[in-house]
């Protein structure tokens, strides 16, 4: 029986800033005595679900109000403000429209005018009726009556709410629990954060050598391990048991998490990477990461190989001590050139 699939990755980026912190560095995270290059799984899980694999493999695009992917925003008062203003509502009338329609989804900021004080995550379905109702409003020139209201959320099976989960404060009937957990990606060894000194150079200017403009860019490089667990069965219930739909949610998840990279810097570091080593496992067992693998950071120069023979070696002896860890279990390995990504998806779908 498939409960529970497991994705462990190995991905190396060169210098890059995929994921900064308050002060514009890149993340890190203390582990095993040692600093460590990290990307939050809320980086990652953005960079998936806005991603041309999901559009590609669902048919779908975020922010649509058609197809298989859901919309974060604070926006679905403010807009709908505008447009009933476009429509030739008056200020008072179209005020009180989309004030009733943003209160649906939570409180408002008190600083600007109809915008939900938290993100909130609706399925292309929802965004469809409040289209339909927003068109419905405009014909009448009135506002929305409270059924009307009560209308706009409503059961959905959005591919990226059934993974990553939605939380509404004011409305937890319609909340969904996550049937994907995303683990911060870590480093697999020590690394230095460094600052690129750069200067540019004005075209124009062909008498003062010096440079128009001086500044700092922090960046580093590391092999980062990456872990995802998908509860198979709780995914499939919040794809309403669709399993075409669920089969290919997997695939598009998992060929994301091994093609795409957050687009942070990406425009000065151009640091996309695909992942080089990647296992997944299927079973019933608790799940259980491999970070253990990467405790004690790798110190030889050879990052790639030796994470790939750490993790592995982990697996291995965690069987041994516990029994099998996994009913079934298949990896690619882009340094000696064996497996494939096609055969790692077939693989998690059937």
């Amino acid at each position: 029986m498939t409960r529970f699939i497991q994705l462990h990755t190995l991905i190396s980026y060169p210098p890059s800033n995929l994921n900064r912190d308050d002060l514009g560095r890149p993340k890190t995270a203390l582990m095993g005595g040692a600093e460590r290059l990290r990307v939050s799984s809320q980086s990652l899980k953005r960079a998936w679900r806005t991603s041309d694999v999901f559009a590609a493999r669902l048919g779908s695009q975020v922010g649509s109000s058609d197809g298989s992917l859901g919309t974060r925003t604070k926006r679905l008062g403010a807009d709908a403000y505008e447009r009933f203003r476009a429509a030739g509502f008056n200020e008072k009338l179209a005020g009180d429209s989309a004030g009733k329609i943003a209160q649906v989804y939570g409180a408002l900021k008190k600083d600007k005018s109809f915008e939900i004080e938290q993100l909130v995550h609706v399925s292309a379905e929802e965004k469809a009726t409040l289209d339909a109702l927003i068109a419905t409003l405009i014909a009448g020139k009135r506002e929305p009556e409270q059924a009307e209201l009560d209308a706009l959320l409503h059961t959905q099976h959005a591919v990226d709410i059934a993974m990553f989960g939605r939380m509404l404060a004011s409305k937890t009937e319609y909340n969904g629990e996550a049937a994907v957990q995303v683990a911060h990606a870590l480093g697999i060894h020590a690394s230095v954060l460094e600052d690129d000194y750069f200067t540019a150079v004005d075209d124009l200017n062909v008498q003062d050598a010096g440079a128009a403009h001086i500044g700092e860019s922090p960046f580093a490089a590391a092999v980062l391990y990456q872990y995802l667990c998908i509860d198979r069965e709780l995914l499939k219930r919040n794809l309403g048991g669709d399993e075409a739909l669920l089969n290919a949610a997997l695939q598009a998840l998992i060929e994301a998490a091994l093609t795409v990279a957050p687009t942070g810097k990406q425009n000065s570091y151009a640091s996309r990477a695909y992942a080089h080593y990647a296992l997944v496992e299927k079973g019933s067992r608790q799940p259980r990461s491999l970070s253990l693998a990467f405790l004690k950071p790798v110190a030889s120069n050879d990052y790639a190989s030796e994470g790939i023979q750490a993790l592995t070696t982990l697996r291995d002896n965690m069987d041994k001590v516990y029994g099998a860890c996994a009913d079934a279990r298949d990896e690619f390995n882009v340094l000696t050139g064996s497996g494939s990504l096609a055969g790692l998806l077939a693989f998690a779908a059937e």
